[in-house]
């Protein structure tokens, strides 16, 4: 018996949060979001989690990177918004229900607005959002340290990208075991 809260393959989704084109230059140590996001995703892949994307106004903002896009797997689905929260998004909604996942670990931008909107609006859903505070930021990192203590002070799980992914995995026995040590190392 594990505890509720340690993520699992057969709970978990991944969720990509507008990690877009127009942000890349403003987001404060956007480099760390970009790499830590990606070794989820690949992560991801090799458990076979479910991976949905947001874009915020891909018109305006542009597309989810391409680092990003090409780590996706074929399964992932992308999908634009114009609301903030993924949680107040019918589309974005109806594809985290189809993936019958109770815990969805989030990464992207920005934390104070579209990530915590997103995380409250999942507990409303009765999902447990888990952040992976590492692949999380926002252009101002007062924002970002504001948001994350908010979240944290809810029933909204931090972690970090290592953490997720040893908890998912589970085991030095996993199939996928020896892949993920290379990814993370």
């Amino acid at each position: 018996m594990r505890h509720p809260q340690l993520l699992s393959v057969e709970t978990t989704a991944l969720l990509v949060i507008d990690i877009q084109d127009r942000f890349v230059e403003h987001i404060y140590e956007m480099d760390r979001v970009i790499e830590k996001s990606r070794l989820l995703i690949e992560a991801a892949k090799l458990l076979d989690v479910p991976v949905i994307v947001s874009q915020q106004y891909p018109k305006g903002l542009g597309e989810t990177i391409a680092v990003i896009r090409q780590a996706l797997p074929d399964s992932a689905l992308i999908l634009d918004k114009v609301t903030f929260s993924c949680g107040q998004d019918d589309q974005i909604v109806e594809a985290i229900e189809k993936t019958r996942r109770s815990q969805i670990l989030i990464c992207g931008i920005e934390a104070h607005v579209c990530v915590q909107q997103t995380a409250f609006d999942l507990l409303a859903m009765e999902k447990q959002p888990h952040l992976a505070t590492d692949a999380i930021s926002s252009r101002n990192p007062n924002d970002a340290q504001v948001a994350l203590a908010r979240m944290q002070n809810s029933p909204i799980i931090p972690t970090t990208t290592e953490a997720a992914i040893m908890e998912l995995v589970h085991s030095s026995k996993h199939k996928a075991f020896k892949d993920l040590s290379k990814l993370i190392k």
